[in-house]
């Protein structure tokens, strides 16, 4: 499977696709490439960051939201709406944007980014599309006590309890997961596609009755259902995310990482799916998440994400950038 542009009928640029399908044991069943490929999970990872507000009591002791999960876990668009619940999740717990670690930069929606620019609108650390993220960290801390400067550090116990998080529903001992630092700062946590599939499945898995990942209280029917309750918060109108959520209510979980990272869960079928674009290219991700998913029977999928134009700089439609060829059955 691959992605691939076109310009004047001929093919221009290829995209390698490498994707794991998994399902709750762990066995891939459908795949691309090298489903075994070790890469960076980026903002995939944004869930299982997120759970130890539930698993650890501060979601329960300062009354978090469904909708103010759904923002920890999102790559937001700096929508007003995502602005405001950052700022509720902060101020749950006596916190605010001064808190923040993440740095500034344009809204990944590129309305809002027009719009903003338009009125002048002066973006800070909570525009970061991971400031949702970032504030939960914040919160977790101070539920524990811990303190709320430089959590964003691999050695800040905030970051310990993530990679113990990443570790229990990915499978892979914490002692193997590589870790790096994220472009909002955080650690960012390097480990096989594979197992970010599984760890998807299995968040799947959580809300149907007799499983759980592991020890401790299940948090993952939990922190599913703000997800995918509030598709609209994850990302953004517009975007990707949302737009494969929509399309597909309650069937469906997407979650987009940098650099050609992305992953999903299909609900009623139980599968995990995590991929990546081998040269990071964003945009051939999210067709190549709609063309697995149409391969996995969630159709129709956007339009939207079947091609998208290239366009030359007079605006002028020039060529498509499309996913090409097929999963293989394992």
């Amino acid at each position: 499977m691959w992605v691939e542009g076109t310009r004047g009928g001929v093919i221009e640029t290829r995209h390698a696709v490498h994707a794991a399908v998994v399902d709750v044991e762990g066995a891939v069943v459908w795949s691309s490439g090298d489903p075994e490929l070790l890469t960076f999970w980026r903002s995939g990872a944004k869930p299982f960051q997120a759970l130890p507000l539930i698993l650890d009591g501060a979601a329960d002791r300062y009354g978090i939201t469904p909708e103010e999960l759904a923002i920890a876990c999102a790559s937001h668009s700096a929508e007003p709406r995502q602005l405001a619940l950052v700022r509720d999740l902060l101020g749950r717990a006596g916190l605010s944007e001064r808190d923040l670690m993440c740095g500034p930069h344009p809204s990944l929606s590129d309305a809002v980014a027009r719009d903003y620019a338009k009125r002048n609108v002066r973006v800070t650390a909570l525009h970061s599309n991971c400031s949702g993220n970032h504030a939960a960290m914040l919160v977790l801390a101070r539920h524990h006590g811990w303190s709320t400067e430089f959590y964003i550090r691999a050695d800040h116990p905030v970051q310990t309890r993530c990679l113990a998080e990443v570790s229990r529903w990915s499978g892979v001992p914490a002692a193997g997961i590589a870790t790096g630092v994220d472009g909002c700062g955080v650690v960012c946590f390097g480990l096989p596609l594979r197992n970010m599939a599984w760890a998807y499945a299995r968040l799947g898995a959580e809300s149907k009755a007799g499983y759980s990942a592991g020890e401790g209280t299940p948090g993952g029917a939990t922190l599913l259902g703000a997800m995918m309750r509030h598709p609209e918060i994850l990302a953004g109108e517009g975007r990707a995310c949302t737009e494969m959520m929509r399309a597909h209510p309650g069937r469906v979980v997407t979650k987009t990482g940098a650099a050609g990272v992305y992953c999903a869960l299909v609900t009623v079928e139980g599968l995990g799916i995590a991929l990546k674009i081998e040269d990071g290219n964003g945009q051939a991700a999210a067709l190549a998440m709609a063309a697995v998913l149409l391969t996995l029977g969630l159709r129709p999928q956007p339009q939207a994400l079947m091609s998208q134009p290239i366009l030359n700089t007079r605006g002028e439609r020039v060529g498509e950038l499309r996913a090409a060829g097929a999963l293989e059955v394992r």
